[in-house]
């Protein structure tokens, strides 16, 4: 990012809403202690999520890829009291981590977070959801939507992160996670039951709404 870059940044993280210091603390936390502090959504992302998740007007949301539960936090910010996040981290090392920071934070209990593989266990939770966020193994992205599909409300929204990365898509390769986004977008691209557009925002947004079964 060139300076003008870094400028327009600040700028645009001075004019929306303000992160909440939990969330700034949790911005410094996962620097300190995680080896790819970078996978975080961060500020604009997160208000983005947050804005989403209420203008959708959300009861039940599923979030594939926990990380720290940054975005997780973001998105729990829109849900009613008797609301509910269901968060699915493959990383088993970060469970204590994430079952203490959801405790400190999460005090009406609407984050439930699950240890293991996505395309396992969301066929076990039970219920329809309003909105997915979609972050895990990009290997897996084809995957993901496919299992996913069946429980997303009709007008319901999937929001499937990365799907730039970084500009890789534009490349002939046969790095397997740039490979699965390929698949992943050229798939949607084709799919006639939702809309789509991808947002550049970081390193790419895909807005997927679902307008048929």
């Amino acid at each position: 990012m060139d300076l003008k870059d870094e400028n327009l940044e600040k700028y645009i993280l001075e004019h929306i809403d303000s992160e909440p210091e939990y969330l700034k603390e949790l911005v410094r936390d996962t620097n300190l202690y995680t080896l790819k502090p970078r996978m975080l959504s961060g500020h604009l992302q997160g208000r983005i999520l947050k804005m989403f998740c209420s203008m959708m007007s959300v009861e039940r949301i599923l979030e594939i890829g926990t990380f720290t539960g940054y975005s997780a936090l973001c998105m729990a910010e829109a849900l009613p009291e008797t609301g509910e996040l269901h968060t699915i981290e493959i990383n088993d090392e970060m469970e204590d981590f994430l079952l203490q920071l959801f405790e400190k934070r999460d005090s009406s209990a609407k984050i439930k977070l699950h240890i293991g593989d996505a395309i396992q266990i969301i066929p076990t939770i039970d219920g329809w959801f309003d909105v997915v966020f979609m972050d895990g193994n990009k290997r897996h992205y084809v995957e993901y939507y496919e299992t996913v599909m069946p429980k997303l409300r009709l007008g319901g929204l999937i929001i499937a992160d990365n799907t730039l990365w970084d500009g890789h898509v534009l490349e002939e390769t046969r790095d397997a996670q740039t490979v699965g986004i390929q698949k992943f977008n050229d798939l949607i691209m084709s799919d006639d039951r939702v809309e789509k557009v991808i947002i550049p925002v970081r390193d790419g947004m895909t807005l997927i709404r679902k307008i048929k079964n």
